[in-house]
């Protein structure tokens, strides 16, 4: 089953989901299944996500819109998806077009994975090169 998760910044009306929302409809989540948060994304205690999460099951799809909706991070992004493989859910962000059921997905989401992944990165960096400077990774 395809799961989405949806996030906007401001809690006010000047942000909506709307664009994500139809995103997510046209990758074939169904409207059930879509969780939504109004909070910044370094947050930890997102509602939202965390019903997402717990909703989730093996064989299940976390479906995002784009790589910082699901956290603003590297680090705290790999957290979650790494969390996820080890429960047998797969992950799919439509923008970057990172889908670990596909070899070709899975590789792109391992590029974001370095042994040494410094606490800067954000989840925009993904697939860029990096290169090892004194012991510091960095993004070319």
């Amino acid at each position: 089953m395809l799961v989405g998760y949806m996030r906007v910044s401001s809690a006010d009306d000047r942000q909506t989901v709307d664009l994500q929302r139809d995103a997510l409809v046209a990758a074939g989540v169904d409207y059930r299944h879509l969780h939504t948060d109004k909070a910044s994304g370094a947050r930890d205690d997102r509602p939202g996500l965390k019903a997402c999460l717990d909703y989730l099951n093996a064989g299940d799809t976390l479906v995002v819109w784009k790589l910082d909706r699901l956290g603003r991070s590297l680090p705290h992004l790999l957290t979650i998806v790494t969390d996820l493989k080890a429960r047998g859910i797969a992950f799919r962000s439509l923008t970057e077009q990172m889908d670990t059921t596909t070899p070709h997905g899975s590789g792109r989401f391992a590029s974001c994975a370095p042994s040494k992944a410094p606490q800067n990165l954000r989840p925009d960096d993904c697939g860029k090169p990096l290169r090892l400077k004194s012991e510091m990774l960095t993004v070319e």
